[in-house]
Formats: structure tokens, sequence, C-alpha cells
């Protein structure tokens, strides 16, 4: 089996109402038909609405929708159809192959197929710096960051996907996407978010997490996304 994700954009003109309501009713079944499950949507709707500030852009416009899904093989010659029932329901789309780890699985509020996630995901469409080697990114990412990320952090998940190759010719040059999940009130309260229950505690945190981050991420060419998350077809 091979992880794909893809990004959408709604056509132009469309609500992002509109778009989301036919993410929803009817793209789940039509990638299920293809072949592929563990169908995740991440949606940007007015439940994250507060967490605006929270959001980083680099693509303009930005991403309207991501989603993620099992294939057993992401070959073009048989990812067709998957890719035409994306297709169907946006107005453009790019896709990477990318190799999940799931540093936090989500135990403490499991998704249930066809509901909301309990919370919010933040969408993370990451490029590493290119003063660095990949080796070095990967090392700091994964040896480093992810322990950081842990420990400073609220998440409830936290599930890393390092870019394998892009499977569409226009697909932003991303190294990494990372999906973290974390309670309501951290889109607003920066305490929350960062599992503060003081202001040392907070400014302690937020000083580890940055300095990780710089270590390794491009910062101009980032795409943070706050998110609704759906799960569908196991």
């Amino acid at each position: 089996m091979e992880k794909v994700i893809y990004a959408l954009w709604a056509p132009q003109g469309e609500s992002r109402e509109s778009f989301n309501a036919r993410l929803l009713t009817s793209l789940p079944e039509a990638l299920e038909k293809t072949g592929a499950n563990r169908i995740r949507l991440n949606i940007r709707d007015d439940a994250v609405a507060p967490a605006a500030p929270l959001t980083q852009q680099w693509q303009d416009p930005q991403q309207d929708a991501t989603v993620q899904l099992w294939l057993p093989s992401a070959n073009a010659m048989f990812r067709g159809p998957t890719d035409a029932a994306v297709a169907a329901h946006c107005g453009r789309f790019a896709a990477w192959l990318v190799a999940e780890s799931a540093i936090i699985p989500n135990t403490e509020h499991p998704p249930v197929a066809g509901q909301r996630t309990w919370g919010w995901s933040q969408n993370s469409f990451i490029s590493f710096r290119s003063d660095i080697t990949w080796d070095q990114a990967v090392r700091h990412w994964h040896s480093h960051h992810a322990n950081v990320a842990i420990y400073t952090q609220a998440n409830f998940e936290y599930i890393q996907n390092i870019v394998v190759r892009a499977l569409t010719d226009d697909a932003p040059d991303y190294d990494a996407f990372v999906e973290e999940c974390f309670p309501l009130e951290a889109m607003t309260d920066p305490h929350a978010f960062y599992g503060a229950d003081s202001d040392a505690k907070y400014q302690s945190h937020l000083k580890d997490m940055i300095d990780s981050c710089q270590a390794f991420i491009d910062f101009s060419r980032i795409d943070v996304v706050p998110t609704s998350q759906y799960d569908f077809a196991e």
C-alpha cells in the first residue's frame, strides 16, 4: 500500500461552503470506488475560522482542502481513476507520494467515520532549508524536532509525512506534510496550543519550537492551514 496526499483548490467562483459540502457528500464514495481506503478529508470551514491568524501562506491562491488516502499502488497507470475522482470535485489539484510516520496516533479522540473529528487539525506543507542537505534536514526533523513537537504542544495527534516524490507536474516543491490535531481552544489561546499552564512555560515551549523549526524549515516556502478533519472508508 502507498499513501497519497492531494491538495485541492476550489473551482473559481464557487463558495468555500459549497465546495466543502460537495467534498463531504460525494468525494469519499467516489474515491472508495477507485480502490482507495483510509480516506481523510481536511477542509477549511467555519469551525476553524478562529484559527485564521495561524495560517502561513506560500501558494497564491492557497489550497482549500487536503485529501489523504491509501492505494494498492500510486503508480500513474493505476492511479488514473483516483485522480479523475479528485479532479471531478475541484478546480485543480496537486498530489504527492509520501511515507507516513505516526508519531502520536489519535487515541484520545478517535475519529468516527463520516463525522468531524474533535478539536481541529493543522495541516503544514513544509519545504526544507536550501542551505542544508536533505539528509541533514530529515535527521533534525526525525531525531530532534519530533521530540520538541511532543513536549512543547498540546497535540493529541501528530503525523509526519515525508514526500517521496511529486505525482503531478505542477505540484509545489514541498518536502514534507505534517498533520497535528489540537483542542478547539488552541485556535485562539497560545497557552492552550503549547500546553502551558504558566507564562514561563509558554515562553520556554515557544522558544524551543521556534528554534527547532528554524533549524530545518524554509519559512518562505510553507503553507500552514487550519482545517476540520473527517475520516472515511477504512
